[in-house]
């Protein structure tokens, strides 16, 4: 009995994408579909990195050929492409780097740079080639949670630096170009600035997929800077429940409205405590605030992480949980966090360019 093409597409197309619901059929992610006598082939290309998703998709997507009649041999390939995205037109784009995502918070202390930090290494382990940019310049943390203090970047031709690398990540922070790293930065804004677009453009990024840029709190003129001047594919929110943090990531979404970046959700920090001895959990800074947020403002929700001492103590000791723990729960959150990022990545236009800001200047008579 000969095996019908739309028989066979039917069955390959009940096995939706475990994080988009598409099936694989509609979505264009099968390709090269081969049916010889009772041998089927078929490729399946994701448009984000999932490493960890590969083989149970293959076995589902071969368990679903073979319900079809006449099928007797399945050869199966399922593997992932990161595509560069759109971004604000006129802006130079990053040699060797494919997308830009910036993890930003309206208010400091709610964790952005440990998120971050986890972020990049999440995405490091579903296979992507991944980069940190440190631009808090004022306050660098991201040697001290990658265990790379104290180190100093190269430059192979006197123009470019060679980014550090730690658990797999390129990296590059202001931490890095300073003699002591106590020293404090005095610097007014443009200077600040400058570092930022000079730690950019002259670090030779080794082709990234991702680079994850951890930008200070606040809206200021960094934060301003990199959404107007440098190629960014889309922000990523961090915020604790608490209405005072609350009030501050809403300043933060709408400055990126503001400027047509695209925000690819939202992540609520310290959602809960769960005491290591009875294991009874306390909203310390509220409850679901954050998921009320992202509601409200029409966000995708990343997930909730709690206030964790685990995750504290790993940062500081150079070991950010992912890498410490990757098979622990906390881990879990944080890997399905970043496919979940990569996926609005993959699904954001690459037709459609926002459109740059007006900014209009009145004076009053």
């Amino acid at each position: 009995m000969p095996i019908l093409e739309q028989d066979l597409l039917a069955a390959l197309a009940s096995v939706p994408d475990p994080h988009t619901g598409a099936d694989f059929v509609s979505s264009q992610a099968l390709r090269n579909l081969s049916i010889q006598g009772g041998d089927v082939a078929f490729d399946v290309v994701l448009g984000y990195p999932a490493q960890s998703l590969i083989v149970p998709l293959r076995q589902q997507l071969i368990a679903a050929a073979r319900t079809v009649a006449g099928v007797e041999n399945v050869s199966a390939n399922v593997s992932w492409q990161v595509r560069s995205h759109a971004v604000q037109p006129g802006v130079q784009l990053l040699p060797g780097v494919k997308n830009i995502i910036a993890v930003a918070s309206g208010k400091g202390g709610v964790g952005k740079s440990t998120t971050s930090a986890n972020l990049a290494l999440a995405l490091a382990a579903e296979g992507a080639r991944v980069g940190v940019l440190d631009a808090d310049i004022y306050g660098p943390s991201q040697p001290l949670m990658f265990g790379v203090t104290g180190q100093k970047p190269e430059s192979h031709d006197g123009k470019t630096m060679e980014p550090l690398e730690s658990h797999g990540v390129q990296l590059m922070s202001i931490g890095f170009l300073l003699d002591n790293p106590d020293q404090a930065m005095i610097w007014r804004g443009p200077m600040a600035v400058q570092a930022l677009e000079q730690m950019l453009r002259q670090t030779h990024w080794q082709e990234l997929d991702y680079l994850v840029i951890d930008l200070p709190p606040g809206t200021g003129d960094i934060q301003l800077t990199m959404s107007q001047r440098i190629p960014v594919t889309g922000a990523v929110i961090v915020t604790t429940p608490q209405d005072i943090a609350l009030s501050d990531a809403r300043k933060g979404i709408q400055m990126f409205e503001k400027v047509s970046v695209p925000i690819l959700g939202l992540v609520e920090n310290m959602a809960m405590h769960v005491c290591s001895h009875c294991g009874h959990v306390e909203h310390i800074f509220g409850q679901d605030g954050g998921k009320a947020l992202a509601r409200d403002k029409g966000l995708h929700f990343l997930g909730s992480l709690p206030l964790s001492l685990q995750i504290r103590e790993q940062a500081d000791s150079g070991k950010p949980t992912v890498v410490a723990d990757p098979d622990g729960e906390v881990a879990a959150i944080y890997k399905k966090l970043a496919r979940d990022v990569a996926v609005q990545v993959a699904l954001a236009s690459t037709e459609q360019a926002a459109k740059a800001p007006t900014i209009s200047i009145h004076r009053k008579r």
